[in-house]
């Protein structure tokens, strides 16, 4: 089956009591069982079952196995945000002494717990040129535990040679983590291009319309856990099924960041139209790229499809199509205040990939906590905006853009 039908017709593991067509929501905190002894089976993982919701709940598995048979993963855990996401995988993977090797062109808030988060936990992190393979190798040692990237970088629309550093990870017994938010699974298949764990935020493409806050963590089974020191105890007693044990028996349960029965309903409503709104997506972001890169007001346009991107070739060996986002560049911040202010249908907010198009300016928002001189680092510039592309008619869409670009 493919992606949609998939999405459509997984089966749950358990036939709901009344035939109802989904799962309903189990909107409820403990499971009650009908003896002592079934109670301490389930707790004690003898046979599978639900005590508590925030650890396990019926409407959250239901997401989950969704997204296993969709993309074929060893395991899936399903989170609050995708921030957990990211915080749940490393503190199940690290300990103190330990590195990570990464890039600085990442994700505003990815980018500040890799900085003032992980440091208190005694956690370096080594930061470089995530397209210099060279670079990343030279980085390794024996206390180098992830390579962590993400596929396509939000804002600067960097896309890294993927296959060439899950390469290097394999190589070196490293566990490959990628961020795949930007190029969720029916866009990019990171189970196929070797990469060990895919960290996602759902809030985005899965959610489609905002409507919920999430995140996915996969266990693509590609990495050999019994290879991985710190996992030791837990590969002992659950094999391959090590790094998802060590989340849902210590970390995921003990940190508490537990997604709601509510929230992973409406994902899980998301996900059976995903292809549907990434398909019309990928014809409007490349309709207004085009438009975008030919206005006599716009300065620059960045999009990985556009004549001339370095990252255009990368981007057809690995996605489907590169996303809902592409960047441009006004002459300065006044410009670019005055044009967002302008726009009628797109609006002014800080999520991506909702149903409808958003803008925003990162320089001084999302990297508002940075000083002038980290942001130009990071490639950012004060007349730079950020455009996600929803699923509007397209004729209207363009039309807003060029009434608020022309209206002086």
């Amino acid at each position: 089956m493919k992606y949609t039908t998939k999405a459509l017709h997984t089966k749950y593991p358990k036939e709901d009591t009344f035939g109802a067509l989904r799962v309903p929501i189990y909107q409820n905190a403990a499971f009650e069982y009908e003896t002592a002894q079934e109670l301490e089976d389930v707790f004690t993982g003898k046979v599978s079952g639900h005590t508590y919701s925030r650890a396990t709940n019926p409407t959250i598995e239901e997401l989950e196995s969704k997204i296993k048979s969709i993309t074929s993963a060893f395991g899936v855990v399903a989170t609050s945000s995708g921030m957990a996401a990211i915080t749940n995988t490393l503190f199940a993977l690290l300990k103190s002494g330990d590195n990570i090797i990464t890039t600085n062109k990442l994700f505003g808030h990815t980018l500040s717990f890799f900085q003032n988060t992980l440091i208190d936990f005694d956690i370096e992190v080594r930061y470089v040129d995530i397209n210099d393979i060279e670079q990343i190798k030279q980085n390794i040692d024996a206390k180098t535990k992830v390579i962590f990237f993400e596929t396509l970088s939000n804002p600067e629309l960097i896309i890294p040679d993927i296959k060439a550093i899950t390469a290097l990870a394999k190589e070196h017994h490293i566990v490959s983590i990628a961020d795949t938010t930007m190029t969720p699974f029916y866009i990019f298949d990171s189970k196929k291009h070797g990469i060990d764990i895919d960290i996602l935020s759902a809030t985005k493409y899965i959610s489609g319309g905002g409507t919920a806050v999430g995140g996915v963590i996969i266990d693509n089974g590609n990495f050999d856990w019994s290879k991985y020191q710190h996992l030791e105890k837990f590969y002992s007693k659950f094999g391959f099924n090590a790094f998802i044990a060590k989340l849902k028996k210590q970390t995921f349960r003990n940190i508490g960041a537990c997604l709601s029965p509510q929230n992973a309903y409406m994902l899980s409503l998301g996900l059976e139209t995903l292809a549907l709104r990434a398909d019309r997506t990928k014809e409007n972001t490349q309709a207004v790229a085009s438009f975008l890169a030919n206005h006599p007001k716009v300065k620059s346009v960045n999009y990985p499809t556009l004549q001339g991107n370095r990252y255009s070739e990368l981007s057809k060996k690995y996605f489907l199509f590169p996303g809902a986002i592409l960047t441009f560049d006004l002459t300065s911040k006044e410009e670019a205040y005055k044009f967002m202010d302008r726009l009628q249908l797109v609006r002014r907010c800080t999520n991506i990939q909702d149903n409808k198009s958003l803008i925003i300016a990162p320089y001084h928002t999302i990297y508002s906590e940075y000083t002038d001189e980290q942001k130009r680092s990071f490639g950012l510039r004060e007349g730079t905006l950020r455009l996600s592309v929803g699923i509007e008619d397209i004729e209207d869409l363009l039309n807003d853009l060029n009434t608020a670009l022309l209206c002086d």
